[in-house]
């Protein structure tokens, strides 16, 4: 007591109690090391008291709007520390974030799964292109309205050639032999004044109909189009179902002379077609140009889907004319384009024939 008061005279013993304490007080502040180090600054452990007290602060404030989840960041230097040979290494400081319920860490709610680790195809995949089989399904099945002219024909042009009218006799048959993956219908001829060759076929990405054409000089036309009249199946004097239909294609860009032609099939029954033919200079209107009639030579393709029975063709799923076979058993073709395609690769025709007509079943 003297040491800390010097000669300072005690005789109440309140006060005695009060000096004795405040002395204590005093003794136990020096030896735990309270207060500020020699040079001033505060002690090490006073600057982490104070850090953990804000981030206390912090984390309140920001707990009052979602629960928390408790992350860790590593330690950053700390310049103000005095280093020494046995160096004191500052713990992690604890942060505290948001937590958001059902979602992967680091994503937020609006971000994609497949953001985070799930894969995803870019673009999406349309279902009706999705193989090279569904594919040739939708363009036999495009075609098979107008397989109706599928046969031989005689033609008859209404316009005069040197005093006369010019006699044709095209042929239409199936070809799937010459690009697998864009059946057509292809028409040949050797004396028509207009076309020679005629390749129809469908393009299912555009939904139109595409026709290209070798004229008797070599050129090569390409026409666009679709029905302008949709195939019927009328009776006929006959009682029998009779195809009808106008199928409309325009010459794509400018063709040879600055010129564009225009075809259109008018199927009147399953016997008679007329080729109508016109052609328009630059923006002009189009003007007909010819008619061939044509009458068919021979026999009538059919018209029912059902009514075929084992004739039905492998291929086309017309009427049946031409019998083949493999592996001992028989089948049937609607015209030598079909039986070229079947002789080929006749286990693709038949495994799409029996899946045709198990789906048809269904």
């Amino acid at each position: 007591m003297r040491m800390l008061f010097g000669d300072v005279s005690f005789r109440s013993p309140g006060l005695v109690r009060i000096v004795v304490g405040v002395a204590a007080t005093v003794l136990i502040a020096q030896v735990i090391g309270c207060g500020r180090t020699p040079n001033g600054s505060p002690p090490e452990h006073s600057q982490a008291a104070t850090q953990a007290s804000a981030d206390a602060k912090d984390g309140a404030t920001s707990s009052a709007a979602a629960p928390a989840e408790v992350a860790s960041e590593p330690p950053s230097p700390d310049t103000n520390a005095t280093t020494s040979d046995s160096s004191t290494v500052r713990p992690p400081r604890r942060t505290l974030r948001p937590v958001q319920l059902g979602a992967f860490p680091g994503v937020s709610p609006a971000t994609p799964a497949h953001a985070a680790g799930a894969s995803k195809s870019e673009p999406d995949e349309d279902p009706q292109s999705t193989g090279a089989s569904d594919r040739t399904d939708r363009i036999i099945a495009a075609l098979r309205p107008l397989q109706v002219l599928l046969g031989e024909w005689r033609g008859l042009t209404a316009r005069s050639f040197g005093g006369f009218k010019a006699i044709d006799q095209p042929s239409w048959v199936w070809d799937l032999t010459t690009d697998p993956g864009q059946p057509a219908l292809v028409m040949q001829s050797d004396e028509s004044p207009y076309f020679r060759h005629l390749r129809l076929t469908y393009l299912p990405q555009n939904e139109t109909y595409f026709l290209s054409m070798r004229d008797a000089d070599g050129k090569v036309r390409t026409f666009r189009g679709t029905f302008v009249e949709p195939p019927r199946d009328v009776p006929g004097d006959d009682r029998k179902l009779q195809r009808t239909f106008k199928l409309k294609l325009t010459e794509v860009g400018e063709g040879p002379a600055g010129e564009r032609w225009q075809l259109v099939f008018n199927q009147q029954e399953n016997n008679r077609c007329l080729i109508e033919i016109s052609r328009a200079r630059g923006s002009g209107a189009f003007r007909r140009m010819d008619t061939v009639a044509l009458q068919r030579k021979g026999t009538s393709f059919a018209l029912s889907d059902t009514d075929y029975g084992e004739k039905t063709c492998v291929i086309s799923q017309g009427l049946g004319t031409i019998a083949v076979s493999y592996k001992g058993r028989t089948y049937w073709v609607c015209c030598t384009g079909c039986k070229a395609a079947f002789e080929e690769d006749p286990e693709r025709w038949i495994a799409r024939f029996e899946r045709l007509r198990n789906k048809a079943a269904q």
